[in-house]
């Protein structure tokens, strides 16, 4: 399709009917709907789609995130987190200060710790391993979603065996899923650019469907709001909807969107109706991924509140102190408590429910 083709309002219409009813639209027909569909439409068809889904549940986590370590043998040009070695700011957190910021949250009923830090050459695989039984020592009723797909890779090449030898050692000392970072955008020459030294697209797919046929779920991202156009995002989610066709292992799609600040790539960010074309776009295309989420410290509170209505579902977690995007800038708070959680999705018209990290309901 020629982006710059007029398309007739009828087209457009027709297409998010097709989706509302549950017939799988193509890529062409979701560029489509990306270039022409006005955004009430897009919106509204997406929110259809998402209440047939969900209804108005708009789910939550008591959920921890632990960045072990900022220090990084890669230079995403769009990172503002890592450092070198020896520079200002790098840290690494031995297994012990891990268990102690954990035991500093007392009783509260955490359920999810999310875990990824930068690729450090001097942290064995020992470490993760260690770090894994000590989280579950400490937290025994959270489940663990640790470790991105170019970590597993890092740890991979490092140890010189497969990708699946690292997840099955994973997995054996606790890990639950993996997160979805990592993605970024597929497109080889966009990678080039943005992150030239991180495993490719094809990789990360690959470390994906490894991890669903041992039983491991894992998390879907794009990252968004850069140097990319729609054609490179439709381009990425056909990527992650033909996988999950073929293992059903995706729990949850995590637009990401890219935090201008502190890093060398000089995009501006995407604006708020981009994000919302994004996310409806998402729940209309990804008819296989159950969960879309809102993540409010990227999108900030009031974006993520929207984004509810534009086929998201759910709002993730408290995250008592998100490090990566704060870096590039991002200006929403560091945490939610339990209480200003579930008050965000009231507010925004949506019935709260607490979720354990695969998405099971905590009566």
């Amino acid at each position: 399709m020629n982006a710059t083709t007029p398309i007739h309002g009828d087209d457009t219409a027709a297409i998010l009917d097709k989706a509302r009813s549950g017939t799988r639209i193509t890529p062409d027909e979701a560029l489509i709907l990306a270039l022409s569909a006005p955004l009430h439409d897009l919106c509204a068809a997406a929110l259809d789609v998402r209440l047939a889904r969900h209804g108005k549940a708009a789910y939550y986590v008591h959920n921890v995130h632990v960045n072990f370590t900022n220090v990084c043998i890669n230079a995403c040009r769009f990172c503002a987190f890592s450092k070198t070695k020896g520079a200002a700011g790098a840290r690494t957190l031995s297994v012990a200060d891990i268990v102690a910021e954990l035991a500093a949250r007392g009783d509260a009923p955490i359920r999810e710790i999310h875990v990824v830090g930068g690729l450090n050459p001097e942290l064995p695989l020992e470490y993760y391993l260690d770090m894994l039984r000590a989280i579950a020592r400490q937290c025994p009723r959270a489940g663990i979603k640790a470790f991105t797909a170019v970590e597993v890779a890092h740890l991979a090449d490092v140890r010189g065996v497969s990708e699946f030898e690292i997840l099955a050692a994973l997995k054996a000392a606790g890990l639950m899923m993996l997160p979805g970072g990592g993605a970024e955008v597929f497109s080889p020459s966009l990678r080039q650019k943005l992150c030239p030294e991180k495993i490719s697209g094809e990789r990360w797919l690959q470390i994906h469907a490894t991890a669903h046929g041992m039983g491991l779920p894992t998390n879907a991202t794009m990252l968004f709001g850069h140097i990319e156009n729609w054609s490179d995002r439709v381009a990425h989610l056909s990527a992650l909807r033909d996988l999950q066709d073929l293992t059903g292992g995706f729990t949850c799609f995590i637009p990401l969107a890219y935090q201008p600040g502190n890093n060398a790539l000089g995009a501006k960010g995407p604006d708020g109706l981009t994000v919302l074309r994004v996310m409806a776009l998402s729940r209309l295309f990804l008819d296989n991924i159950p969960h879309l989420k809102a993540y409010w410290a990227m999108l900030g509170i009031k974006t993520a509140q929207m984004a509810l209505w534009a086929g998201a579902d759910d709002f993730d977690g408290t995250i008592v102190e998100e490090r990566i995007g704060h870096a590039a800038g991002a200006d929403s708070p560091k945490g939610l408590t339990l209480a200003g959680l579930r008050q965000a999705i009231v507010a925004a018209g949506m019935e709260p429910v607490e979720r354990t990290p695969d998405f099971q309901p905590i009566r």
